[in-house]
């Protein structure tokens, strides 16, 4: 069965500086039409970072569009054209002053694919050294660090629900063993 979806028109609702909003008239694999409102994004990557002691970095962070405080790994959104690996790089100096050794990819997932397309890349860092930390100007983070077997632990109870903490954290566990 054929189920792409045929786009037959597209407008741009809204365009800020992180996100833009277009509707879109679809074609149904049945014949018929249907509105679809897809956000683009940029992306985005986040690391978790495995230090020497088993610990890893997670911040403490308020998120406005939940009106509390979520505790999650490193992370941060590309630039439109920005490679991850990079950006990786940056957000795990900026946000809690690290610099990794080696640096392993985790692959990626798409955040909420109903609507939005970001794509968040995920990495695994050990063998890390310090760096001055230097948020963004706009960005207030604590610096906490967990054994790694607290954040699965915290992660499978449903204590942690950022859903990038808890791809990367999984993955991890799998492809280490722990």
């Amino acid at each position: 069965m054929e189920l792409t979806e045929k786009t037959l028109s597209s407008r741009t609702e809204f365009e800020g500086k992180i996100v833009k909003l277009t509707v879109d008239t679809v074609e149904l694999p049945n014949g018929a039409t249907a509105t679809r409102e897809v956000v683009g994004h940029p992306g985005g990557v986040c690391v978790l970072a495995l230090l020497a002691d088993g610990t890893v970095p997670v911040v403490r962070q308020f998120r406005y569009p939940l009106g509390r405080t979520m505790l999650e790994l490193p992370a941060g959104k590309l630039e439109y054209g920005e490679e991850p690996r990079p950006a990786a790089i940056r957000e795990l100096g900026e946000e809690v002053g690290l610099q990794p050794g080696e640096l392993t990819d985790l692959g990626f997932i798409y955040v909420s694919p109903g609507f939005c397309k970001e794509k968040l890349h995920m990495y695994l860092a050990r063998n890390c050294t310090q760096v001055p930390v230097h948020p963004d100007e706009d960005e207030f983070l604590e610096i906490e660090y967990l054994p790694f077997a607290e954040l699965a632990e915290r992660v499978m109870s449903g204590e942690i629900q950022d859903g990038k903490t808890v791809a990367a954290t999984l993955k991890t566990k799998v492809l280490l063993g722990l």
